[in-house]
């Protein structure tokens, strides 16, 4: 290209001294401003940005995709309708082979994308064309770059009506009492109908608990020295934990987190409280600089800072999985600023500290302690003002001997049911409130 250029230069350079074409010396300037500017946007074009990666995770409460490039990328998106498509038109990036990948990503169990079709609009812009089945409500932002992640560009699928948590929980409780297990939680509709009156004594209610496996999706959480990550051994742990408080009379468990996608901390409070839980335990897996690291933890919420340094520095460390995970922060959340005002908020660390402690005796029966006392700090996650909540570290996952047991389904299972017998002991002194807040079909 330079060299095309170069000799171009020298035969108008040339040309315009020979005599016998002196009457077109005029003209050459402007032809070789015209060259040089048609030079120097072919030379643009060719300094297109990159992507490096594309990401789908698809999820029943929205699907998920990510375009990691080297540079920041400009955008623009819209929706077109019968049928209904969602239209990204990226500019200044390379239409190459990890862009055309994302195709091959959508999954045909997708709740919203059938297909996406990658190509060139118009010089300098690549148009993403997703299909869709059914209407949406897209967000996009983008990320600056922070952790293992460079500039990302993210695009969130979301249905008009959010599906209603609760009413999603109860038919499925109803599918399970009718033998109909394998039956998906619904989507609510728009007008949520009323539930079934319960048959059981007015004293006696469901006991409804909300499990939280920690990170997920773009936020991998921690990783171990063999390539063990937090977020599936968060899922795998509390998939078992759910199917132990299942199994028990008067007591169901709801997954805040049911897949491999990203749910901001905020959403998972959120969660919690729609679905009435008496209880949110958020399971996860420590990590330290340090790989001599070892032992089982039980935090709760601190009004007043952390109990020591390193609760402190873990707290920050599980709050910053939103800037990993990625949350639009155009999206105020009033919610988590205003938890620590409401009242009950004390009344809610006193009984989380009632359950800690029990769920913590329960794990030095099968894990030694990181410290034998529950540790307190400000974790996000934590801070549902009306519902006992917390935060177990089931070990450390940067120790190599911790983490062959964290990938152990037999010490999953065992740590599953240290948690679950420690809930037990704190419903056996702490029993809930009547009446029912949720009424279901025995």
């Amino acid at each position: 290209m330079f060299r095309s250029a170069d000799r171009l230069e020298s035969v108008i350079r040339l040309t315009a001294v020979t005599p016998s074409f002196s009457r077109c010396f005029r003209v050459f300037p402007l032809l070789l401003s015209a060259l040089s500017a048609a030079f120097l946007a072919v030379s643009a074009y060719a300094a297109n940005t990159l992507v490096t990666s594309t990401r789908v995770w698809p999820a029943p409460d929205y699907t998920r995709i990510t375009i990691e490039s080297q540079q920041a990328i400009r955008y623009k998106f819209f929706s077109i309708d019968n049928p209904d498509r969602l239209v990204l038109d990226i500019d200044d990036v390379a239409l190459s082979a990890t862009l055309n990948e994302i195709s091959g990503k959508i999954s045909v169990e997708d709740p919203y994308l059938k297909g996406v079709r990658v190509g060139r609009f118009k010089p300098g812009t690549v148009r993403l064309v997703f299909d869709l089945k059914t209407q949406v409500k897209p967000e996009a932002f983008a990320l600056p770059p922070i952790g293992e992640y460079g500039h990302r560009l993210v695009l969130d699928i979301y249905p008009p009506q959010p599906p209603d948590p609760l009413l999603a929980f109860l038919k499925q409780h109803e599918a399970a009492h009718s033998g109909n297990v394998n039956e998906p939680a619904a989507v609510a509709p728009e007008a949520p109908t009323p539930a079934a009156p319960s048959n059981r004594p007015p004293s006696q209610r469901l006991i409804t608990i909300a499990i939280d496996p920690g990170h997920g999706g773009e936020d991998p959480g921690a990783r171990g020295h063999r390539g063990t990550l937090e977020k599936n051994v968060t899922l795998a742990i509390s998939r078992k934990l759910k199917k132990r408080i299942d199994n028990e009379p008067g007591m169901r468990a709801v997954l805040l987190r049911d897949a491999d996608f990203f749910m901001s901390l905020g959403a998972r409070v959120e969660k919690a409280r729609r679905i009435r839980a008496d209880l949110l335990v958020s399971v996860h897996a420590d990590a330290f600089i340090k790989p001599s690291a070892r032992g089982s933890s039980v935090f709760t919420l601190s009004e007043r800072g952390a109990t020591s340094a390193a609760a402190r520095w873990l707290a920050k460390q599980e709050n910053d999985a939103d800037l990993i995970g990625g949350v639009n922060l155009r999206i105020k959340d009033s919610y988590l600023k205003q938890t620590l005002l409401d009242l009950s908020q004390t009344a809610s660390i006193n009984d989380s500290l009632k359950l800690a402690k029990a769920v913590l005796s329960e794990m030095s029966n099968i894990n030694s302690l990181h410290k034998n006392y529950v540790e307190q700090a400000g974790f996000a996650v934590l801070k549902a003002p009306d519902i006992p909540s917390i935060l177990v570290e089931t070990a450390f996952i940067s120790n190599p001997d911790e983490e062959l047991k964290l990938r152990s389904p037999e010490h999953q299972g065992r740590m599953a049911d240290a948690i679950f017998t420690g809930i037990k002991r704190y419903f056996s002194k702490n029993p809930p409130l009547a009446p029912a807040r949720i009424a279901v079909n025995p």
